[in-house]
């Protein structure tokens, strides 16, 4: 697998308080002790029942690479705040701690852990601002792409994205989180070859513009293209002019050739009224195989609105509202600590906050999703680590926000969500493409999620739910920080 800028050291794309803080360990000499951090997330974008969890393959590669260069601790030395000695230490350091995460793809919920890092305290210090950036913007767009695809109703979504993308990076993880999240296709061709994403694209308005008529503009395209011709047809009037002369073109140029107009598309205007007219124009001309393809300031809501009012439309090109997630363009994952190794064990930490929904959940602790007989997926489960469930037990748990009352779970099958990726450092979890990654999303949405958390208007909440001997562990630290 390609991948991008491969001579870039991004080691140093962090936070300047993790090499402060990190500094300051070493300095009490705690470089060597062991913590556990977690990465969660506390609300779903635009109110929506789920997201998807993407960018874990980034992250791998960052791991992978991570080291400072003779470069950057020269630069660090300039600074004139970290100890020789410590530098020293950055100079040969390379990541020995433990990571554990979610398979790229899988369906999350808020206040889950999505990433568990058990690590040494400077080596898990020094990798936040890394996962965090690659969570945050890939489980967006990905979660995005997969409700404009739920709007589109089967219709094949491309990502025209890259142009309105914050910068290149974007553009390019954005076009792999949106073919994740389920876009058919990218615009952006170094996506495309990075990550094997099938690339689409038709003509600028500037190829009708150079030359000196219309007809002449798409004339000439489709004898280049005679076998994926889609003629941009909004250029100067689309009922008047731009439909007229597609048909003309199909008519006169490629059906001469034994070849059919694939498609044409609108990029302004009343798109439900002007797709429904050219729908008409080109079924009467018999090219009822023509697509029509449309563009423009797309998002879900406006798809939704499209179909609602009928319009004759095969395919949309969606792009700044989907690589930005216009509606709700920050995720909002976290990196916090959980626990600390002292005297053979890890003593759970927690942060209290006056607003509830900021108090963390301690410890060091896995995830299991429980399915019922059917195999939907009717809860997530919280438990401590060493706690192991078995399928088709009785296994009592506590629903956080009614905890007075006695749950059980039966007949059920309980399966463990955090997978090691890194154990000692190294690497054990086998890399995957994206369109394993992409196909796995398909699945889960298809065969284990409930269809009533996939509504855009009050999906059903995912339930998550914790094992009693976890519920007792986090109760008892909140009375402790009461005290």
């Amino acid at each position: 697998m390609n991948r991008q800028h491969e001579e870039r050291n991004l080691s140093m794309v962090m936070d300047f308080y993790e090499l402060t803080m990190s500094n300051g360990y070493f300095a009490n000499a705690k470089e060597q002790e062991l913590v556990v951090f977690d990465v969660f997330y506390r609300s779903n974008p635009d109110n929506g029942g789920y997201s998807i969890f993407t960018g874990l393959e980034q992250i791998i590669d960052y791991i992978l690479n991570l080291h400072f260069s003779r470069e950057d601790i020269a630069y660090l030395q300039r600074q004139n705040l970290f100890r020789e000695e410590f530098l020293e230490y950055l100079a040969n350091f390379h990541f020995t701690g433990d990571i554990y995460a979610m398979k790229e793809g899988t369906v999350m919920y808020p206040n889950e852990p999505v990433i568990t890092v058990v690590a040494p305290v400077i080596d898990a210090q020094l990798i936040e601002t890394a996962i965090l950036l690659e969570i945050n913007h890939q489980s967006l767009v990905a979660t995005k792409a997969r409700r404009i695809c739920n709007a589109a109703g089967g219709r094949l979504v491309s990502d025209f994205g890259a142009r309105r993308a914050h910068n290149m990076d974007a553009a390019i993880y954005g076009a792999r989180a949106a073919y994740i999240g389920g876009a058919a296709s990218t615009a952006t061709v170094l996506a495309g070859q990075l990550f094997d994403i099938p690339v689409s694209g038709t003509m600028a308005h500037s190829w009708v513009m150079y030359f000196s008529d219309e007809y002449t503009a798409f004339e000439k395209y489709a004898r280049m293209y005679p076998d994926a011709s889609v003629l941009l047809v909004d250029t100067y009037d689309v009922l008047r002019s731009g439909v007229p002369n597609a048909i003309r073109v199909a008519k006169e140029v490629l059906e001469p050739m034994g070849k059919r107009l694939k498609g044409i598309r609108l990029d302004s205007g009343d798109l439900a009224y002007l797709s429904k007219k050219a729908r008409r124009m080109l079924d009467e001309a018999g090219l009822t195989d023509c697509m029509i393809v449309a563009s423009n300031s797309l998002d879900e809501f406006t798809i939704q609105s499209l179909i609602e009012q009928g319009a004759c439309i095969d395919s949309f090109g969606v792009g700044e509202r989907l690589i930005t997630s216009k509606s709700e363009p920050v995720f909002g994952a976290v990196y916090k600590i959980a626990a600390v190794w002292e005297n053979g064990i890890f003593v759970p930490r927690i942060k209290v906050s006056e607003n509830v929904e900021k108090i963390t959940n301690p410890g060091f602790k896995t995830l299991y999703r429980v399915y019922d007989k059917d195999n939907k997926a009717i809860a997530d489960l919280i438990a401590c680590w060493e706690e192991k469930l078995e399928d088709g037990e009785m296994a009592g748990y506590i629903d956080p926000k009614k905890p007075w009352k006695k749950r059980f779970f039966e007949n059920c099958t309980f399966r463990p969500l955090l997978e090691p990726v890194f154990l000692g450092g190294e690497l054990v979890k086998e890399r995957v493409g994206t369109e394993e990654i992409r196909q796995y999303v398909r699945w889960q949405l298809k065969e284990e999620i409930w269809e009533e958390e996939q509504r855009f208007v009050n999906p059903h909440v995912h339930y998550l739910d914790m094992t009693p001997a976890y519920y007792k562990m986090k109760t008892e630290l909140l009375k402790q920080a009461k005290e």
